[in-house]
């Protein structure tokens, strides 16, 4: 079942339109038969339930009904009696008095609620919307929210006391649930509900019009700064020095923001995140960094990428803490490292949070344990702590009881069996390997120079290693994956947490395809609860929840690719930070296993693949922008890992096909070939299965073989593929792709558009070369674009060549600045 959480009521003002004519109706009615009886309210209640109407009251009558009778019952009723009412109609009566005293309120005027439709649990009233407290599982809790609660058709059971009290009757008058109204909720008209506002400064608008607009969409304008929310000033307020209400903001640390915070509330219908729009946050003790996913993301693209890697794998001392500078390392004993990291993802509490915990020993025998918890770039909000402990002993089981309270787990069992139940609403491990995460361990900017010219490969090669051994490439995939975050080492991970990774895909996909062919009972509890789930286990500065099988396959089947890649690369990198002149480019190259050589531009075999290019290739479309194509370089490969050249010549059907893949797997690929898709979806690149996925279109390549969106190179790979003795064409997605992986023969899926036939070809050892201009086929409904081949035994596809190739924009008019008018700095 899918929830719509949008409202079904008219605007107020469509209802006092509509209560007007109706009443004027009604009168006319009346004047000319008096005599007749007007219409039963539960006719009117019927016929008009959407329009929130309850014995002709308007709205605005509703509401201020409603009002008063929460003081009359405030003044009449005591807490426990409340209490009492709640229990009665098996509601919630737990929690503290502020939060009984409107739950029963909002229970006894409006009626009783039913349990959450989507995971039964208890609904309340948060001030804006009715949200669910319950959970989906240990992994998720409910994120369902409404303004239209579904609601219990019986009348409201009372206490005997009741029956005593001075407001009996004004009870009993709103115990029937038969025209009962509904809750007028209108929390997105209203950005500043609850917020005190104070104005400081010229601003572009009065300060009297700001505070019409202010209260009209629910805030309150004070001349104060204690116990205000923010304090609204404009943008050049720092400049001349702030006023005493900025100064005094600073001291207690209330919010200090500009103008357009106002003017973007109002325009998206709800309140701005603050921080975004701070102005002097700098001058406040120790700043206030703002939460990566609370900034506009070219932002946050800019803080990933010269972020310092602040914990690198499971020896490394966690740079915040400072004990690394006093010679600090993670404490070991018994074959167990005492460093954990751990992270939790829940969508309907609001909580996105990672937690960090290490025992370090210093110089001395002195030990320490470093905790910090919080969200990805609010250092400066994040609980932290360096303690110096008495001896190891102590150190050890305060270590082991914050995990314990944390996960609601033993930290031992975990360490050394991996033995781990999630708990509900509690952290789980992101289980850290020992090693040098590539994004501290590679080549920084300033050594890639002197390692390319102290190599003894050939120049184009030790270029190509440097980009691959460079740490650029792989900040730029996690930042765009959006699993950046400097304290988390993403990027040396185990291989029991990769694999678990990949079970709880597996699962899920497997689930999904049950519910789309069986019952389809709230699917999106079912969304929910993976997304919550998955960014657990793979932290992400921005969780959503997946909506379908493209999500699933570009922010997870894909992410989960790109993880296991760039792990891979982790490990054959190592450590790199040191001196390059010992050559670590060519011992990078001695252990991938891979001969990799330059092909000459004026050789066939150069032609050849330009040619291929050039027919096979049309602008790729990212965003308004589109982007052409031009070769850089050529190399030729053979993989040590996989089938030699002179085996694979042997087999039938080959095929010069190309292969997308980022940058950042490039490393994995050459070092251990390629491996199939990791998991099954109705969609392009996983719609055969468990396959490597190749295609005749260097076009459908391009899409994946980039660096970075705006990054202009990238690599497009050529590999030999043996279809085999038999080969299926498809024109739609297969229904069950069981038999296709059992059989592992070369599937063909037709795109809407092909290459022309009649200018394919055949290269040396019986390959084919499938290049042609690019040209509408027949199979307009394909949902593939171009045509795509699927092999299943990795042993029939071995990696031929890469393509460098450099994107370049076009139709993009640049406009010229004449020097003269250049702004001087």
């Amino acid at each position: 079942m899918k929830v719509d959480t949008r409202s079904q009521n008219h605007p107020p003002g469509d209802e006092e339109k509509i209560m007007t004519r109706k009443q004027k109706a009604e009168k006319q009615e009346h004047e000319q038969s008096p005599n007749k009886k007007p219409k039963s309210e539960d006719h009117n209640n019927n016929n008009n339930n959407n329009g929130n109407k309850s014995n002709n009251k308007s709205l605005t009558d509703i509401v201020a009904e409603f009002d008063k009778f929460c003081k009359t019952t405030s003044q009449h009723l005591s807490i426990k009696q409340m209490r009492e009412i709640l229990e009665a109609n098996n509601a919630d009566s737990s929690g503290s008095d502020d939060a009984v005293v409107p739950r029963c309120q909002d229970m006894m005027f409006y009626g009783v609620l039913k349990e959450c439709p989507i995971c039964g649990g208890t609904l309340h009233h948060d001030g804006h919307n009715y949200i669910c407290e319950g959970s989906y599982s240990e992994w998720s809790t409910c994120t369902y929210s409404t303004n239209d609660p579904p609601r219990i058709e019986e009348p409201i059971k009372y206490p005997d006391f009741v029956q005593d009290s001075p407001i009996s009757d004004l009870l009993m008058e709103h115990r029937d649930p038969k025209g009962k109204p509904k809750r007028d909720i209108q929390s997105k008209d209203k950005p500043f509900a609850g917020m005190i506002i104070s104005l400081s400064g010229r601003l572009s608008r009065t300060h009297q019009y700001w505070k019409t607009k202010i209260e009209k969409h629910g805030g309150k304008v004070a001349n104060y700064v204690i116990g205000v929310t923010c304090v609204v000033v404009s943008s050049s307020e720092r400049d001349r020095g702030g006023s005493s209400k900025v100064a005094e903001a600073l001291e207690r640390s209330i919010a200090v923001v500009r103008e357009a915070w106002l003017n973007d509330s109002i325009e998206k219908d709800e309140p701005q995140p603050l921080d975004a729009y701070d102005v002097v946050s700098d001058l406040a003790v120790d700043g206030k960094q703002i939460q990566w996913d609370m900034q506009d993301r070219s932002q946050e693209a800019l803080e990933s990428l010269n972020a310092e890697i602040k914990m690198y794998g499971k020896r490394g001392v966690h740079k915040d803490s400072r004990l690394d500078k006093d010679g600090g390392v993670i404490f070991e004993k018994d074959g167990i490292i005492y460093n954990c990291a751990l992270s939790v993802s829940d969508r309907g509490r609001k909580i996105n949070e990672i937690c960090v915990m290490q025992l370090i020993m210093v110089p001395e025998d002195r030990i320490h344990l470093y905790y910090k918890r919080g969200k990805v770039g609010a250092d400066s909000r994040a609980e932290e702590r360096v303690e110096e402990k008495k001896n190891v002993d102590e150190a050890i089981k305060e270590f082991a009881e914050i995990f314990e309270e944390l996960t609601g787990n033993e930290f031992e069992p975990w360490e050394r069996e991996k033995k781990i139940q999630k708990q509900p609403r509690k952290f789980y491990p992101i289980d850290i390997d020992d090693g040098y995460d590539v994004r501290y361990g590679g080549l920084g900017l300033r050594q890639l120079g002197a390692a390319a010219a102290h190599c003894k490969l050939d120049p184009f090669v030790a270029n190509f290693m440097k980009v691959l051994c460079g740490q650029e490439i792989y900040r730029y995939a996690l930042m765009e994956m959006g699993i950046d975050a400097p304290d988390l080492p993403v990027a040396m991970l185990t291989d029991f947490h990769i694999k678990t990774c990949e079970e709880t895909l597996l699962e899920f996909v497997e689930k999904l395809f049950k519910t789309i062919e069986g019952e389809e009972d709230k699917p999106s509890a079912v969304w929910s609860d993976f997304s919550q789930r998955w960014f657990t286990l793979l932290h992400s500065t921005r969780p959503f929840i997946f909506r379908d099988h493209q999500d699933l396959a570009d922010h997870g089947a894909s992410v989960l690719e790109t993880v296991r890649d760039i792990n891979v690369a982790s490990r054959i990198i190592e450590d790199m930070s040191g001196s390059t002149i010992d050559d670590p480019l060519f011992d990078r190259y001695k252990k991938l296993g891979c001969s990799i050589s330059t092909l000459e531009k004026e050789s066939d075999d150069y032609n050849m693949i330009l040619k291929y290019v050039e027919k096979t290739y049309e602008p790729v479309k990212v965003g308004e922008i589109s982007y052409g194509i031009s070769v850089e370089n050529v190399f030729q490969v053979e993989v040590g890992a996989g089938p030699s050249y002179d085996e694979i010549k042997k087999l039938p059907n080959k095929v010069l096909l190309w292969c997308g893949t980022r940058s950042s797997n490039l490393l994995r690929h050459l070092h251990k070939g390629f491996l199939p898709a990791v998991c099954t979806l109705p969609v392009s690149g996983y719609m055969f299965g468990r396959a490597i996925v190749c295609s005749d279109a260097a076009a459908e390549a391009a899409r994946y073989g980039y660096t970075a969106v705006d990054r202009p190179e990238g690599f497009l790979v050529l590999a030999v593929a043996s279809l085999g003795k038999e080969i299926t064409e498809i024109t739609s997605v297969p229904e069950d792709t069981e038999p296709l992986e059992e059989k592992k023969a070369g599937v063909k899926g037709l795109g809407r558009k092909k290459t022309n036939e009649k200018e394919h070809f055949v290269w040396k050892d019986d390959i084919m070369v499938p290049c042609g201009s690019l040209v509408e086929s027949e199979h307009k409904d394909s949902p593939l674009e171009y045509n795509e081949y699927a092999v299943y035994d990795p042993k029939q596809v071995m990696i031929r060549f890469l393509v460098g190739v450099k994107f370049e924009e076009q139709d993009v008019v640049y406009e010229e600045v004449d020097p003269a008018d250049a702004p001087v700095e």
